[in-house]
């Protein structure tokens, strides 16, 4: 039998459905970030640069990109005889085929994989956070702590309190109670979602709560462990950690990236992030180009004004464009003329020319208010911007449009587009 001392479990299937228009295609964790990478990268270069070597990716809504990306794993040195990366979709079983109905039934629905290896311990991971930590030394502290289970925990802003799980713990870090998303938070202390567990506690645990429906680790498995008086420690991180689930938060992380002194720093030598890079030309910039704290990829040609933006790999910003404050993803173009102020362009969109993106007021989303309120324009992948229009702030626009979609040639505020081929 093989014998692993810790394998890491990915979940990686959920929808980003906050993300809005930007996973109508594409499962949230395959979503571009930081111009070169996708929100994978993450977890999966902690995970090598970790020591862990054998993690299970477990997929499931629009998934293709994601496996795409991931392949055999040879960009975080995963590709592996014994171990490496192993993509884990829902798969039929003889009793009936099952979806993966909450992070906790997603992990049962792969007890096999993980006795496979005959792990002392495993570690459970989201897809889509960013974050650079070492899981060797959060297992050292499993250990010294002589732990069942170990939560990786961060202080967030009391006020943000009732968005997560949060513990409380006495003063050797043992936690006494979990609430998961309090309406009234008695702490601090938010769970981050990731977790290692001693392998034959979560076993039991998975295989005893397996007819819950939509079994999930903060509201059934960590309670039920509470329960039954296993040793729960919280792991107090106080590095750089995003959950980049809203299209606010999203946006954020990206611009964090080009401060002065970034937080989150993709330069350091010794803790590197690896992604799946393409063949690609150098990129181009003009002699009249203009360029300012930006993060420029790969294959990208700027012929205008870049300001305080994150721009993607093969990317074209035509002559007398200018872009603020905005990310601009893979192979898009800007248009001869077109200004496009605080806008998040996914990924082979393609806006014309003399457009303005980001004009006017303020006004709440008609389409979908508590994703979209971040005043950003937000454009659907593969989508099509006509010459010679507006779109105004807090806008959601996918599909390819034309310019009787725009009356008198604008999209005001808060309103939103969604051709045939777009969102149900």
């Amino acid at each position: 039998m093989i014998k692993k001392e810790m394998i890491a479990m990915l979940l990686a299937g959920g929808q980003g459905s906050r993300l809005g228009v930007l996973t109508q295609k594409v499962a949230k964790p395959a979503v571009s970030f930081g111009g070169k990478y996708r929100i994978i990268d993450f977890p999966l270069s902690n995970c090598i640069n970790s020591g862990v070597d054998t993690v299970g990716v477990l997929t499931q809504y629009q998934p293709l990109r994601l496996n795409t990306h991931i392949g055999i794993g040879i960009p975080w040195d995963l590709d592996r005889n014994v171990g490496g990366v192993t993509v884990l979709p829902p798969y039929e079983k003889s009793k009936g085929s099952d979806w993966y109905t909450g992070t906790a039934n997603a992990i049962y629905q792969n007890l096999e994989f993980m006795e496979t290896y005959n792990p002392d311990y495993v570690l459970i991971l989201s897809g889509d956070h960013i974050y650079k930590m070492d899981y060797e030394v959060m297992l050292e502290y499993h250990k010294a702590n002589n732990a069942d289970i170990t939560i990786a925990a961060m202080p967030v802003p009391i006020e943000e309190a009732s968005r997560f799980g949060i513990v409380i713990t006495d003063e050797n870090n043992r936690i006494t109670e979990f609430e998961e998303k309090p309406a009234n938070p008695r702490s601090n202390l938010a769970s981050m979602g990731i977790y290692i567990f001693s392998w034959k506690v979560l076993k039991e645990a998975l295989i005893k709560m397996s007819e819950e429906p939509g079994c999930d680790f903060g509201k059934h498995i960590i309670p039920y462990c509470h329960a039954a008086g296993q040793r729960i420690f919280a792991y107090e991180y106080n590095g750089y950690w995003k959950d980049v689930g809203t299209l606010g938060s999203y946006w954020e992380a990206n611009m964090e990236l080009i401060d002065i002194i970034p937080e989150f720093n993709l330069y350091e030598e010794y803790w590197k992030i690896y992604t799946k890079s393409d063949i690609i030309p150098p990129q181009y910039v003009s002699e009249d180009a203009v360029i300012e704290r930006s993060i420029i990829g790969e294959g990208s040609e700027i012929f205008g004004e870049v300001h305080n933006s994150v721009i993607g790999a093969g990317v074209t910003v035509a002559k007398g464009a200018v872009i603020r404050d905005s990310i601009i993803m893979r192979e898009s173009v800007i248009g001869a003329g077109s200004i496009v102020d605080k806008a998040v362009i996914a990924e082979n969109v393609k806006i014309g020319s003399n457009v303005a993106l980001g004009v006017g007021e303020y006004a709440p989303s008609k389409y979908d208010p508590k994703v979209y309120q971040f005043d950003l324009v937000t454009v659907g992948e593969n989508s099509i911007i006509p010459d010679n229009v507006k779109v105004g702030k807090n806008t959601a626009v996918v599909g390819e449009t034309i310019v009787e979609d725009y009356p008198d040639g604008l999209l005001a505020s808060g309103d939103y587009i969604i051709k045939a081929g777009g969102m149900r």
